[in-house]
């Protein structure tokens, strides 16, 4: 006889995910804490950026333009895109999950590198999809290793460009040399939510690339620099079929009408990404230097090119307590257990003065310990 189920079960392999953490914004005890867990952007949002949100609010019972088509010919206009092959979401984590959606399933295959971002394990388990974790290189993308790991099952490889959580960038050679060698079958989805903190000449060719590929997704977000992590904006470009295809599954609505006049604002604003371009490399080789001075404490930096660093503490102080220090100073920090850096914190560049007195700290725990 067989038994009737008691309540709706879920499939196997949703039980399998790991939820996403997002980084602490308040000690255990309760107690708010200066954020620099979440790669915000220290010095907030563009004042063009914010009163065009402000001004945008004036018609809340009118769903937005479902099209986003100022939003996308802004985005287009500022990176010599066709507007037609831009589509947008909820941060560029929609993005990402919708790419595993359309182009994997049970069966299936999704590759990527270890340490790499934690949604891409979620958006391939959310879909039944395999993960398959490549090696890395010191911490960095090793593409003979993500190619070497490629089987006849591969649908999905996912690579953040610069990475998170470790900051490395590939090189704009290696990424054409990766893109070579997958079958034109596998979509490449290339994230790029920090590709502007990069200077010019760092530009790793992904956009260009997907100009002519049919099987490349360049994700990018608004959250980072632009400084509009409230409103969710997220933006992907693709061959026309992939992008007709995303369509299909993308949340309708999904960019509210002031996060659309927001990010048509910050797009538009190039003093605010250059002052934010700039704050954030000087303190970011500011605090490299001090951590490296500590190296005989036991502390390195892996070398970034995002508005980060990862720290990785191999001596007596260990990256949880000085998580737990930072805590008492009133920094929340990301310590990275999870994602296999037991002995990693992430921290983002703040302004001068809470850089500075996170690297105090760290200097006063490391030579006490």
């Amino acid at each position: 006889m067989t038994q009737t189920a008691t309540k709706p079960a879920p499939k196997d392999w949703i039980l399998g995910i790991s939820p996403y953490v997002p980084g602490k914004s308040a000690a255990d005890d309760g107690r708010p804490l200066i954020k620099l867990s979440a790669n915000e952007n220290p010095l907030g949002t563009g004042a063009a950026a914010r009163a065009a949100l402000v001004a945008a609010t004036a018609d809340l019972a009118t769903y937005p333009d479902p099209g986003a088509l100022k939003l996308r010919e802004a985005i287009g206009a500022a990176h010599g895109l066709d507007p037609a092959r831009i589509i947008y979401g909820t941060g560029s984590d929609e993005l990402l999950h919708i790419a595993a959606s359309a182009y994997a399933g049970p069966g299936d295959e999704v590759l990527y590198v270890r340490y790499g971002f934690s949604v891409y394990d979620i958006a391939a388990r959310r879909v039944g999809a395999t993960p398959v974790v490549a090696p890395d290189k010191d911490y960095a993308t090793d593409v003979d290793a993500l190619l070497a790991c490629v089987t006849d099952k591969t649908k999905v490889v996912f690579l953040a460009n610069p990475n998170n959580p470790t900051g490395t960038m590939t090189s704009r050679a290696d990424i054409a040399r990766l893109h070579a060698g997958l079958r034109p079958d596998i979509l490449f989805v290339l994230d790029q939510a920090y590709a502007e903190y990069l200077d010019a000449d760092e530009d790793d060719g992904g956009l260009d690339l997907a100009k002519t590929a049919a099987n490349v997704f360049v994700t990018r977000t608004f959250s980072k620099i632009h400084g509009l992590a409230a409103e969710r904006i997220g933006w992907g470009y693709a061959s026309q079929e992939v992008i007709d295809i995303l369509h299909r599954i993308r949340a309708p609505f999904n960019v509210t009408t002031a996060g659309q006049a927001a990010a048509i604002a910050a797009i538009s604003d190039a003093d605010w990404i250059e002052s934010s371009r700039t704050h954030n490399a000087r303190w970011r080789e500011w605090l490299a230097g001090e951590i490296a001075a500590l190296s005989n404490h036991g502390l390195r930096v892996v070398p970034s090119k995002t508005n980060f660093l990862l720290i990785l503490f191999d001596g007596t102080l260990t990256a949880e307590a000085a998580m737990k220090g930072l805590w008492d100073e009133g920094y929340a920090t990301r310590w990275l257990p999870g994602q296999g850096l037991p002995n990693g914190l992430r921290i983002t560049i703040g302004t001068k003065a809470q850089t500075r007195a996170v690297a105090a700290k760290l200097r006063a725990m490391a030579e006490s310990a």
